[in-house]
Formats: C-alpha cells, structure tokens, sequence
C-alpha cells in the first residue's frame, strides 16, 4: 500500500502538505481532488521521486512500477505503433538484454551461462507479451480517435493536442502497478473519452486520477482524497458520494461550532456579569477555568465559493443566425479552399442552449470560427439577427491575453472598445468591483496574466466575456483549465443566462446541465441529433460497428476471385442475383438481354485470365505460408528448450538452430509481403469489363 505519515512538502514559500496523512490500498481507484492550485500535481511528483518532502516520511511497496504520461511534447520521426510501443519499458529492457547476449553467444558459443541466459531472456520476453505487444499498441492508439492510417505516421506530424493523446497511449502501454493521470481527458472528445473509461475500469493496478469531470471520477474511481489547506482526507465512494459526505460533514462540522459558541458566550455573559461580585466569585472562577479547558472547535473554513452571472443582453434578435447552404472550411494561398462542413441549413432563435457534437476533427470548431466571424464562409449566406452581440471562448482563448497585462489593464481596454460613442469607459473602481465578482481581487487585479494560472486565466476570459453582455454566446472548450468548482459556476451562469448558447465541450455533466438541444457534426454535414447523450454514447458504438462492417464489405468486394472451379460464384444482374455452379447450369430469374449476355461472357474471361495470372502466386505465397507455420512451431519448440535444464552442448546447438531459424522466418515474412504486395497491385490493375 501507500502510505503518508505526517507529510510537509513545501514549494517555493507556500506549503502544499502541512503534516498531511492518507492510505491507498492496493488496486483502489483514487480521484484526487482540490481547488486548482491547492497541490494535486506536486503531490504526484512526490510519488514519483520528482520532488521530496519536508518533513515526515512516506512508503511504497519496493519494485512497483510507475506509470504517468509525459508532460514534453514529443519530437521525433518515430511511427506512432513504435512510439506508443517503446511505452513498455519492460519489454524494451529484455529485447536488449537478449541482443546483446545473442551477440556474445555468437562470439563464445560455448559458454554455458550465455546460451542459458538467451533462454532464459526468449523466456522472459513471451512472458511480457512480446507476440501480441504491436496489436496491443495499436489499440490503445485506435481506441483514443486515431485514424488507422495514421498508425505509421510519424509523431512529429501530428499536432500538439494528437502528439498529447500519443502520451497517453504511452503511459497505458506502460506494465504498471501504480498509473497517474494528470488531467488526462483535457484533449479528448467524447468517444475518446468513453473508450478511456471502459480501459481503465479494466486496469489491473492502483489508480490515481486527478480530472475536474465530474462524469469521468464518477466512471473510474472508487475512493476520492481531498486535498485542502494542505490536509489530505479521504473518502470511500466516487465523486458524487464525495459531494454527499463533505456537505454532511461541513454541515455537522458549523453546528458543533456555533453549538459551542453559543456556550461560551453564555459563559462568557456569567463571568462577566458576576466575576465582581463575591457571592458568586466562587461559580465565576469555576467557569473560567471551564473556559480554559474547554477544547475548541475549529470554524468551518470551507473554502470560497465561485458565483458569477452575464448580465443581461440589451436585446435578443429574433432569429439569432440564419445558414442558407453555409459552407465552413480554410482558404489555401494558390489552391481552391479546403471545405469541411457544407450545405448547412439552420437558424438560431433566442434561448436556445445547444451542445455541438462530434469526433475531433469533424469540424465542431471550424463551424463555430464560421459563427463568430473569425472564419468568413466558403459559400452560401450566413445572416447576423439585428442588435446581435456574440460572445466568443476559443480553445486558444487564453493563448490572445496579454501577458504582461494585468486583469485590470485588460478591463479597461475592454471597456474603452465597449463604449458606446461619446460615453466614457467605466471608471475603475467599477472596473475593480467587477474583477472582484471573478475572484480577482487586492493585489491580484495588478498581477501580470503571465505568472497566472491556467484556471485564472480562464476565468478572466470568462470576466471579459461576461462585461460585453452578449445575447449570444459561442463557447468552444471552455472547460479544459477550469476546476469542478468553477466549472459549475460556469454551468449555473448559463442556466440563468436569458440569450442563446452554443456549447462545444467534452465535459458531459456541462453539456447535459446547460443545454436542451444537440447538433450533430460528422462526414461533412451538420444535422440535428435527436437524443441525449446516453442515446450519443451508443450512437457513437454504432458508429464503430458500422465502420467494421463496412470494412469487411470492403475486403470481401477486394478479394481476388478463387480459380477453384468448384466455387460457387455470386452474379449481380441488375437486382437479380444468380448464383452459379460449374456443375450444374446457371439459373437466373429472368433471361438476360444479348448485350448483357455478352458483358457476362467478357467479365468471365477477364476473371479467368486474371486468375491464370495470379495462381502461381498464389501457389507461392501458400508454400511460404506453410513453411512460416513449420518455422513457427519449431521456434516455439526451441525455445522451450532453451528454458529447460540441459547439457551445455544441448542448449548450445539449440541456440544455433533459433537463430538459423530466425533468420529464415524474417526472409520468408519479407518474401510473403512482396508476394502479397504483387498480387494486391495486379488485382487493382486488371481493367474490369463493363457491367
């Protein structure tokens, strides 16, 4: 188990664990909790030997292995398969061990301690799952949105969002007995998200997770620890319970305080009253003293809630946006523009509250630029209601404060660009006032945006979205720095928010809180979807069981036609099907016409040539196949050996042997890849008859 005694760790002049304590049991799923800033990552870079504590001391089991993803964007050529791959340390380590050993048994063949050692690493390395290690890769690399022809690009292609799912891929590849999650959902859509849930409710090791989506710790974690003012306590349940128990617990926690307050001041009051006085010195003294030893109940600290609100709009068009065949896309210097959602056909009214929909890299954000006039339209008209005022939080939002601005340098040239003409911007006190709503207040309104965190200065954005008084409201990701406190501020303040929102997030409980309705993007289009987000969720399995299908569909329509002349052959005839036999003669449903007649004799020679050229490759490439299975079973066989107690000269030869063979399976698995590569291409290249 983990185990922290009495932790103090210190970052800097603050202090992050002030003689904290907790206990996480083996294979226990843990949410880590607090407000942004309370110490949630340093504490993870205590347990992964990255900082040390203060004071106190703390445990781990010996030998557990250690898993979190990687913070650096990665640069290198690597294919994404070997990237995600090289995640399995383990196997890594053993794949060198046995190169470096098999180079030695190659120059001493007769040391007896080298050939055991290559059988004991061949040994090893089965055990770690080295046959199925690609497949498991490329799974994980599927399961969180890759396309599958991006299995063998190169990681520096990607951009720095795909690069981070990389990570992550990473870090699950990883053979762990302790995984740590840092926010692992932020660059995630929703069906990357699902997926990633149902993984780790299989993970087999301890789980500590520190996410603000509600959903996500309510999906894989059992236990939550809160961290807050530097203590650390835990509770059995996921975070919803959490919620229940702390409410429970803060509320017992104010009535035994103002309980005991009450008593002292009516102590207090009698000690006053009688203290002079000598009939009653005697009773005074003894409630003194009772005062003295009374323990005292800590006030209840909790800690400050986030409230704020829109203000509302000065008018609400009627309708918001209207699309007549709208076409969203990115305009290319010398090229025609790059279209991604076409022929949109819709309109806004007020108080609408939408949630957009769709897997990354559908166009979700390139049709909310289109909305907000950052990108124009490829085609079609794209009509703004009179009076309209919109709202914008970009996922780069943050990315256009200035950073050596402060809060309130950005206020006042938002209020400056607000005015109306002729008016004087806000004076600032006001401005301050305004800031202070936000939880930017004292010195924090002269901190320059820079040395802030991701959380604040998201909600400064919010701040500066919130002072243009917008009746519309175009949020794309708004979430991703925000903590569970803030993020439900965020939702309250849209529920109460009297104009229209169209809202893009991955964040389920947002979405399902705030809006009514749903938008669809996907293959091009944007439609509405008619459901919630359980009905999205299987929507999205539906999807996947689609695609494969349609994947098989594709390979059998590949397929080269067997020269087998007993085969039975499938003929379309218009919709008529017609199914033949050499044996027997060709029935159809109705007699073709002669043109049609002769079409058929034209494929059937063409299937035939084609076939005449393809056996004796076919005959090949089952003769390499063959020998590939005799070569498997007598590696297997070796190696089995080579882990069993032998003579020297024994285990020797059966070196030699592994690696003879060994040699012949990778020329033969090269010989059957050109094979495959040469059929595949004279098969597309065959011209096909007329239909």
């Amino acid at each position: 188990m983990i185990q922290l005694r009495d932790i103090v760790l210190r970052r800097g002049g603050k202090t992050v664990l002030d003689r904290a304590s907790m206990t996480i049991h083996p294979g226990e799923r843990v949410g880590l909790v607090g407000r942004n800033g309370a110490g949630k990552s340093s504490l993870f870079r205590l347990l992964d030997g990255t900082l040390h504590e203060d004071a106190g001391d703390w445990s781990m089991p010996a030998g557990w292995q250690v898993a979190q993803v990687a913070q650096e964007m990665p640069e290198t050529d690597e294919t994404a398969t070997a990237f995600v791959l090289g995640g399995d340390t383990r196997l890594a380590a053993l794949q060198r061990e046995l190169e470096e050993a098999q180079r030695a048994l190659d120059v001493a063949a007769d040391d007896e301690s080298l050939a055991l050692e290559v059988g004991r690493l061949h040994g090893a390395l089965a055990d770690a799952g080295a046959h199925d290690a690609t497949a498991r890769a490329q799974t994980l690399i599927l399961g969180l949105g890759f396309a599958p022809d991006a299995l063998e690009r190169p990681v520096r292609s990607f951009s720095g969002g795909w690069r981070m799912r990389l990570q992550l891929a990473r870090a699950l590849m990883c053979p762990s007995d302790l995984l740590l999650l840092d926010e692992p959902t932020n660059h995630l859509d929703l069906d990357a998200l699902v997926w990633l849930e149902s993984w780790l409710q299989r993970y087999g090791g301890t789980l500590i997770v520190i996410s603000h989506d509600r959903a996500f710790l309510d999906a894989v974690t059992s236990v939550t620890v809160h961290l807050s003012q530097g203590k650390l306590t835990r509770y059995g349940g996921n975070y919803s319970a959490f919620e229940e128990l702390r409410a429970q617990q803060l509320r017992l926690a104010q009535g035994a305080y103002e309980k005991q307050q009450a008593r002292i001041a009516h102590l207090q009051k009698f000690i006053d009253r009688f203290k002079a006085k000598a009939t009653k010195a005697k009773q005074a003294q003894s409630r003194v003293k009772a005062l003295e030893r009374m323990e005292r109940v800590a006030p209840v600290l909790s800690e400050a809630e986030f409230e704020f609100e829109f203000r509302d709009p000065p008018s609400l068009p009627n309708p918001m946006i209207v699309l007549e065949d709208v076409e969203c896309g990115y305009p290319r210097e010398g090229q025609a523009p790059l279209p991604i959602v076409r022929r949109i056909r819709r309109s806004l009214l007020p108080g609408q509250r939408i949630g957009v929909l769709g897997a990354n890299g559908q166009g979700k954000s390139t049709f909310i630029k289109t909305l907000a006039g950052a990108l124009e339209p490829l085609s079609g008209q794209l009509r703004l209601g009179k009076g309209l005022r919109i709202g914008y939080f970009a996922q780069q939002e943050l990315d256009v404060l200035r950073p050596e601005e402060t809060p309130l340098q950005h206020m006042v040239r938002l209020s400056a660009l607000n005015a109306p003409p002729g008016a004087p911007s806000a004076r600032e006190q006001e401005l301050r006032n305004f800031l202070g709503s936000f939880h930017f207040s004292g010195d924090m309104v002269a901190q320059p945006v820079g040395s802030m965190s991701g959380g604040e200065k998201a909600r400064l954005v919010l701040a500066m979205l919130a002072w243009q008084r917008p009746n519309l409201l175009l949020l794309d990701e708004p979430t991703n720095h925000l903590d569970l406190a803030t993020r439900e501020a965020l939702a309250m303040a849209l529920n109460t928010f009297e104009g229209s929102v169209l809202l893009v997030s991955h964040d389920r409980a947002l979405l399902d809180s705030v809006c009514d309705d749903y938008w669809l993007v996907a293959d091009g289009e944007l439609r509405p979807f008619d459901g919630d987000l359980e009905d999205y969720q299987r929507f999205l399995l539906e999807q996947a069981r689609r695609r494969r299908a349609a994947a098989r569909i594709e390979a059998e329509a590949n397929r080269v036609p067997s020269s087998n002349p007993n085969a039975p052959k499938v003929i379309a005839t218009d919709d008529r099907f017609t199914l033949a036999s050499d044996q027997n003669s060709s029935k159809t449903l109705s007699n073709p016409p002669p043109q049609q007649r002769q079409q058929r004799r034209e494929s059937a020679q063409a299937r035939l040539a084609l076939a005449e050229r393809l056996r004796p490759l076919r005959r090949q490439l089952e003769a390499c196949e063959r020998r590939m299975a005799e070569l498997e079973a007598e590696k297997t066989s070796l190696e089995q050996s080579l882990m069993a107690p032998a003579a020297v000269e024994v285990l020797v030869a059966a070196g030699k042997r592994l690696k003879i063979v060994q040699q012949e399976l990778e020329a033969l698995e090269e010989q059957w890849l050109e094979l495959s590569e040469t059929i595949e291409r004279i098969s597309m290249s065959q011209p096909q008859p007329q239909m």
